[in-house]
């Protein structure tokens, strides 16, 4: 071997060993979710969430913290606890409305628009600088000229509103956006 191969191979094993080094000294967090939480959040509280709409379908609220507590379950680690979790969750829904989008030239309502804000209140107990309280709100719109029904448009729409609902309010509470 000659003398500037043993000098080659001794820096490589030199800067390996300085790279294992350093790596151990990092530790990276990486979430499939994108969620940031941190090490020292254990547990979760989410109280159901009330109707205060006018009105509003009767399963709304309940169904709206399933799938806030669904996300929670399928991204992060965190315990379930009945009150006083390291990070909460409560709110309320606060308007449901049908609003007209578009008309024919003979003033029949062609498409409408469900929508849905609820308020909700954020609190971290580890890390109370990402305590919030704020408004969300989600819509679909569904075509009335086809002659689907306020009823039948609701069974299809309100299980997307709440699933974009409840990904929002993960995201502000978990990601920081």
């Amino acid at each position: 071997m000659r003398p500037f191969e043993k000098k080659y191979r001794f820096l490589l094993i030199v800067f390996a060993a300085i790279m294992l080094v350093v790596q151990s000294c990092f530790t990276v967090k990486y979430s499939t979710s994108g969620a940031s939480i941190s090490p020292d959040v254990k547990t979760v509280s989410i109280s159901t969430f009330q109707n205060r709409g006018g009105t509003v379908r009767a399963t709304m609220a309940y169904d709206l913290t399933n799938k806030l507590r669904e996300k929670i379950e399928q991204n992060t680690k965190l315990y379930f606890v009945t009150d006083g979790g390291d990070v909460s969750f409560e709110g309320e829904i606060t308007g449901y409305t049908v609003e007209t989008q578009a008309l024919q030239s003979s003033d029949k309502v062609t498409k409408e628009r469900l929508k849905v804000t609820v308020n909700v209140k954020f609190v971290n107990t580890v890390e109370p600088q990402y305590n919030f309280s704020s408004s969300f709100s989600r819509y679909e719109d569904y075509d009335v000229s086809s002659g689907e029904s306020l009823e039948s448009a609701e069974n299809r729409l309100f299980p997307i509103i709440l699933d974009n609902l409840a990904e929002d309010i993960f995201n502000k509470a978990f990601t920081n956006w």
